[in-house]
């Protein structure tokens, strides 16, 4: 059974994707394993390969989705992310990446998606 955690997790992975898919990227790859970690997304916008780190959380009890992404994770995720290039040389080329944070709502609410584009360098 998956944890409430996780299934807010890839709730919002979907969302993401679509959102991004209808803002004309295309999706390459969903939840990417490297020796260095998880890559929620690999993407292409036009010839820029776009690396998207998404955030979903349910409430603001420990503040807003982007806050997760602290400077550990950003390191993490710049390895992981190097690991992949070195083994997907057909993506040499610019690169960024982006942070997605969605904030799930009550039905009144809905939902807040906020996408931070070149957040991590």
């Amino acid at each position: 059974m998956m944890t409430s955690t996780r299934s807010t997790g890839l709730q919002g992975e979907s969302m993401a994707a679509r959102y991004l898919e209808n803002n004309g990227y295309v999706i390459l790859e969903r939840n990417t394993r490297t020796p260095y970690g998880e890559i929620d997304l690999v993407t292409r916008q036009s010839s820029v390969t776009v690396f998207v780190e998404v955030k979903t959380r349910r409430s603001t009890r420990y503040g807003n989705p982007e806050e997760s992404v602290t400077s550990i994770k950003r390191a993490h995720l710049l390895s992981a992310i190097q690991s992949y290039l070195q083994s997907h040389p057909e993506l040499d080329g610019d690169w960024r990446v982006d942070v997605i944070a969605i904030q799930l709502g009550n039905s009144a609410n809905g939902l807040v998606l906020t996408h931070f584009e070149n957040a991590i360098s």
